[in-house]
């Protein structure tokens, strides 16, 4: 199966960055969707951004030009910029394929005003 490991979370200023990593290992199929979800108290869980094994990205509306997600392998990352209070999460990696479907625990971005 595979494990996913999220890191870079953390408290910023509302107008900062973050820039949050997804390590993957295990058994991986070469064609798979890597991506990032996030959760606020009380609210369900989105689906942020997401990249496919071409590289081809996909955006929520409201992070569209402030997030950009990348891949390298089975290593995903997210670039938060100009953070907003309403970002604030518990961020969660995400991998699909047709054999598999795994969840990372989650690292918390805190945006403060």
């Amino acid at each position: 199966q595979v494990q996913l490991v999220e890191s870079g979370g953390g408290v910023v200023q509302a107008g900062g960055s973050l820039r949050l990593s997804c390590a993957a290992s295990g058994s991986i199929s070469s064609i798979n969707i890597m991506g990032w979800y996030r959760q606020a108290p009380g609210k369900q869980r989105e689906l942020v951004a997401s990249i496919s094994s071409d590289g081809k990205p996909t955006y929520v509306d409201s992070v569209k030009g402030r997030f950009t997600i990348s891949r390298d392998n089975a290593n995903v990352y997210l670039q938060l910029n100009s953070l907003k209070p309403a970002d604030t999460a518990v961020y969660y990696c995400n991998l699909r394929s047709s054999y598999s479907a795994s969840w990372g625990q989650g690292t918390q971005v805190t945006v403060s005003s």
